[in-house]
């Protein structure tokens, strides 16, 4: 059987039965050691102890489409590792193409945590994220297993490394409302506006938030929504881990970026364990290339995306209506077939460039967020995904192994975290996208014979 879930909990139970079938169901692998165990986590640094040993956790992240998943897979073949997946798309059953899932023969050779767990039609938190994660680690170290800890969500991988902040959960309800009361602002991309009224409703600080964090400004009203309170009355663990007068500590309730470059070692100590963190990433217009011909690739084939995205709308959700249907690649699918239900199954080929287009870029924007995220996340060490992965493997495997305290990645594996030179800059600003498989009419002949037979 496929090891799917986190050695026991969390299997999927969610009332599959009022679902349209599709076999990619698997329940998880029962563990009645780990079913006992609940959170348990390496202890603070003792005044008895100068230095206490702590067991190692690797994380890698990286923009959507680096390669941080196969990086992560031949890695845990090489440390007789564990994958725990931090990725908000990869917990939803059926949903493979979209979220690049692991397949069925990677995972009987890897054991994998926290894919397939739930189906999309339910909801599922950072907070949710914390509790599994760390219980899902407990298992892999109890098992004398590597932790390897992979994905692309930033929130997940803060709150996995420095604690769970006490800010309240919003009410499905909330949530609901809040979506509704922004929704058409974000569709206008008027910033300002969506800034100005979460201020109103008693968040100042949302002024300072980088622009166009709706993540952040739609979490903040929801906070404020429930608790009549703004994010900043809470206590969030990550800005303890912030050196003393960083400016942007007033912030940090909203878990916004900083621009600190270090982290003090002596704070650092005072984690649960001793986490040992790569981003992967390439140059940036190698990046959108290679993100565009993934989308590309999503659509090929007669179960791509778009199937998926059909069995979404015929299992009753809507497009943008919860967090699977809000994933970058299955709104914009939901939709434009919701577009061909209503013209009767029937697509031009103008409504297909112009969909696919919109998945490119929506991917391309997304990978950009993420790279600003990690930027000032400063517990990361940057790997240039462009290099040979023996190479990057050796220097991983070489890092978890040595007991110095400081780790230093040699200048042919570094990757620059900034854009730092005009020609670069040039053809970043310069970028269109050119299709790999999608470049005429004949080309997505095959999928609008298929609109026509599915969604008439």
């Amino acid at each position: 059987m496929i090891n799917s879930g986190v050695c026991g909990f969390r299997t999927c139970c969610l009332r599959l039965h009022c679902f349209p079938e599709k076999p990619l169901f698997l329940s998880a692998r029962v563990s009645s050691t780990c079913r006992r165990r609940h959170l348990l986590t390496a202890s603070s640094v003792s005044g008895a102890k100068k230095k206490e040993k702590k067991e190692k956790i690797i994380v890698i992240s990286g923009p959507t489409g680096s390669g941080k998943s196969r990086l992560a897979l031949e890695l845990a073949k090489r440390l007789n590792g564990e994958i725990i997946s931090a990725d908000s798309v990869q917990v939803y059953q059926g949903l493979d193409v979209g979220s690049a899932k692991p397949s069925p023969s990677d995972r009987k050779e890897v054991p994998h945590h926290l894919v397939d767990i739930l189906h999309p039609s339910a909801d599922y938190s950072v907070g949710q994220f914390f509790e599994d994660a760390r219980q899902a680690t407990r298992c892999v170290l109890d098992n004398g297993h590597v932790p390897i800890v992979a994905g692309g969500t930033g929130l997940y991988l803060r709150w996995f490394i420095y604690g769970k902040p006490d800010v309240p959960k919003a009410s499905a309800e909330i949530t609901s409302e809040v979506y509704s009361e922004l929704a058409e602002v974000q569709r206008n991309e008027d910033w300002d506006t969506a800034v100005q009224l979460v201020v109103k409703a008693g968040d100042p600080k949302a002024q300072l938030l980088a622009a166009n964090d709706w993540y952040r400004l739609r979490r903040s009203l929801e906070i404020i929504k429930s608790t009549g309170s703004p994010p900043s009355a809470f206590r969030v663990p990550y800005n303890s881990f912030r050196e003393p007068g960083d400016s942007s500590t007033t912030n940090s309730s909203h878990d916004v970026n900083t621009s600190v470059d270090t982290m003090e070692e002596p704070k650092s100590r005072e984690l649960d364990y001793e986490f040992i963190c790569f981003f992967l990433s390439s140059q940036r217009v190698d990046l959108y290339r290679s993100i565009d011909y993934r989308c590309e690739d999503m659509l090929s084939g007669s179960d791509g995306i778009l199937s998926e995205a059909q069995w979404l709308l015929d299992a009753g959700l809507d497009p943008n209506s919860n967090s699977a249907t809000r994933a970058i690649g299955y709104r914009q699918a939901m939709e434009y077939l919701l577009r061909c239900r209503h013209q009767g199954g029937r697509s031009s080929v103008g409504d297909f460039y112009h969909f696919l287009s919109d998945f490119q870029k929506a991917s391309r924007n997304f990978a950009k967020r993420q790279m600003t995220w990690f930027r000032n996340e400063h517990m990361y060490h940057w790997l240039d995904a462009s290099k040979p992965l023996e190479k990057v493997l050796d220097f991983i495997y070489a890092s978890y192994h040595d007991e110095s305290e400081t780790l230093v990645v040699p200048e042919t594996l570094r990757m620059r975290k900034d854009i730092r030179n005009r020609r670069e800059e040039s053809e970043l600003k310069s970028y269109h996208t050119k299709n790999r498989h999608f470049t005429s009419r004949e080309d997505c002949s095959h999928i609008l014979d298929w609109i026509r037979r599915t969604q008439g």
